[in-house]
C-alpha cells in the first residue's frame, strides 16, 4: 500500500496521463476540485474526452445550469461548458480517455 496527498497533487487531478499523479492512466482522469464562492473558470470544450462533473457539495452554475450537492454532468466531446462556484463549491470530475492537450478555451 501506498499513501499520497491529494495536496500533492495538481489542481486536484490524482488519476491520469500526467504528473505528479497516484495511478498513471490512459483510460481516465480523476480529480476533486475546490472553489471558493465567487470562483469562475473559462468556457472550454474537449474535442475527444467525455467529462462527468459530481457537485459532491456547494452550488455551482455551469451553462446557466444550478447545480447543487449531489447534481452530476456529463458533456460530452464538442460540448462546451464555463463553471462559476456560486458558494463554496467541492466537485469531483472524471474524464476519459486522460488526453493531454485536450482543453481548448471557447
Amino acid at each position: 500500500m501506498q499513501a499520497f496527498k491529494l495536496s500533492d497533487m495538481s489542481k486536484g487531478w490524482f488519476v491520469g496521463d500526467f504528473a505528479p499523479t497516484v495511478l498513471h492512466s490512459d483510460a481516465a482522469e480523476v480529480a476533486v476540485k475546490t472553489y471558493e464562492a465567487g470562483s469562475v473558470e473559462a468556457r472550454h470544450m474537449h474535442k475527444i474526452a467525455t467529462e462527468v462533473t459530481l457537485i459532491l457539495t456547494g452550488r455551482a452554475r455551469m451553462n446557466d445550469l444550478v447545480l447543487e450537492a449531489g447534481d452530476i454532468v456529463r458533456i460530452e466531446p464538442g460540448q462546451d461548458t464555463d463553471f462559476e462556484a456560486l458558494t463554496d463549491v467541492t466537485t469531483v470530475v472524471v474524464k476519459t480517455p486522460s488526453v493531454a492537450g485536450d482543453k481548448y478555451e471557447c
